[in-house]
């Protein structure tokens, strides 16, 4: 009996690997984009703007994260795009990356990728995951978003084939999984098992274009129905014995607990599908950014962060869903996965933002005066405040206090603490106000004004914090200053 092969994300790690870095803020392996520029136009793509960009990092600061990735642990670096084959010095790169002793997994369209190009490939071990959606031509070239994608694809799939992958060096079929071609995908996992070749068919993150391409949506239960279909005839025909679980057929995604990824402009995130940046590495060191941020520890430790039924499944152990289709879904990267089968009955029960500040927060009316949480990034937030003629922090002119505006910043980093922990079954929220510190009142707000309030966590002692908080009346900044706080939590 074989367990599955081809968990492109994670499986060459053992369960001791993993649980070590996720202790000592390690990595194992890194994502990484060079370039952003791609000559496709994938309808289903992440990013929004593939042209190119011109902060994109230099060589030197490349290899740079890299060395400092190894430094962490990394033992396997992620080409993504963009299209890498576009990348002027995607060789010396590769070289560079071998030169460290580093694995090297790389993200392709087939761009450039001849003869010569796959021997050279096949040279420094390059396992290359071929992007391929299916044996089609006019859908190829269709969700390519480009005419000859199709010719372009099956061209490197021959060069690579005859430089001697997948026999000399792993080799990967990138697929997603949409409406035009799942009658089509059980036929092409046996097509790639045959010639070795892993599978790698994921379901759609919804973000980038793929939010403006509703034809490719599937129903939750006819995805299902497939991931148990290739689980059966992997079983039966070859040996692999796996638990269908979204997003990856056949495999699973628990990067977050030993990776991260460092996009062309040096931004780092949690992975390509949770686009919140958590540093830019121009500014601070690898190291330190994965350790200071809340979160990635809150994905890292996600068995006491997460939410609603993710958080009481029995697989809980060994998946927690899309984090990216959780975060696009809900703007929450705790929340519970909405594209999961075992939460199709349950949607209800899956936090979504905005969330009503009731039950985040421990003030009742009168006393209450954020209305709701709107987003939540890292060590930040944004709230609302609706003021009535019920607020109490009102004067007879009908104009807030201003002694009101400390409360609100106080209230706003309440309701984003309370937010983060309502997965966190262990913990007890309390906190108090301890100190006000550069206060500015630059304008005025009354009965009938909608505020929003953005509070940043600046620092961290133990269980003290310092909280910066901006209060905004549209586009205009009405206050702002520092407290000092301490709670409980994180």
């Amino acid at each position: 009996m074989n367990s599955c092969q081809n968990r492109i994300y994670g499986a060459e790690f053992s369960k001791e690997e993993i649980e070590e870095a996720v202790r000592n803020n390690r990595l194992l392996s890194m994502e990484i984009e060079f370039n952003r520029s791609c000559n496709f136009h994938c309808v289903y793509c992440y990013a929004t703007n593939n042209s190119k960009h011109e902060n994109e990092l230099s060589r030197e600061e490349i290899c740079d994260v890299i060395i400092q990735a190894k430094e962490l642990g990394a033992r396997k670096i992620i080409i993504l795009g963009g299209e890498p084959m576009l990348y002027p010095h995607i060789m010396e790169m590769i070289q560079f990356i071998k030169k460290e002793e580093l694995d090297i997994e790389l993200f392709t369209n087939g761009t450039n990728i001849t003869l010569p190009v796959a021997q050279e490939l096949l040279k420094y071990n390059v396992t290359v995951v071929l992007k391929m959606n299916t044996f089609d031509e006019k859908l190829q070239d269709m969700l390519s978003g480009k005419k000859g994608a199709y010719q372009q694809i099956q061209a490197a799939f021959r060069n690579l084939k005859e430089a001697g992958y997948p026999s000399g060096c792993p080799m990967g079929i990138s697929t997603v999984i949409c409406r035009q071609n799942i009658d089509e995908l059980a036929k092409m996992w046996e097509w790639l098992r045959e010639q070795n070749i892993n599978p790698y068919f994921e379901m759609i993150t919804p973000q980038g274009k793929a939010r403006g391409s509703n034809f490719l949506d599937i129903e939750i239960n006819r995805i299902q129905e497939l991931f148990h279909e290739i689980a059966e005839l992997d079983r039966g025909k070859y040996g692999y014995h796996w638990n269908p679980q979204p997003p990856l057929v056949g495999g699973e995604c628990m990067r977050h607990q030993f990776s991260c990824a460092v996009n062309s402009e040096g931004y780092v995130q949690p992975c390509v599908g949770v686009t919140i940046s958590v540093g830019n590495i121009r500014e601070r060191k690898l190291k330190d950014i994965i350790r200071d941020s809340e979160v990635i520890q809150d994905l890292k430790n996600y068995k006491e962060t997460i939410k609603g039924p993710c958080g009481e499944c029995v697989q809980v152990n060994d998946c927690y869903g899309c984090r990216g289709a959780a975060y696009q879904m809900t703007g929450d990267y705790l929340a519970s996965d909405p594209l999961c089968w075992k939460n199709s009955g349950r949607q209800k029960d899956i936090v979504r933002l905005p969330a009503d500040a009731a039950g985040l927060v421990p003030h009742k009316p009168p006393m209450r005066l954020v209305s709701r949480l709107i987003e939540v990034k890292e060590r930040s937030s944004v709230s609302e405040v609706e003021i009535t003629e019920d607020t109490i922090f009102t004067g007879e002119n009908g104009k807030l206090d201003d002694a009101s505006y400390i409360e609100i910043i106080a209230q706003a980093i309440a309701a984003q603490n309370g937010f983060k922990n309502m997965g966190n079954r262990k913990s007890k929220q309390e906190g108090f106000l301890l100190g006000v510190k550069n206060l500015e009142i630059t304008g005025h707000a009354g009965i009938g004004d909608k505020l929003r309030v953005s509070v940043y966590k600046a620092a961290k002692y133990g269980e003290f914090g310092v909280i910066k908080g901006e209060v905004f009346k549209g586009k205009e900044l009405i206050a702002r200053g520092e407290i000092k706080v301490w709670h409980n939590g994180k």
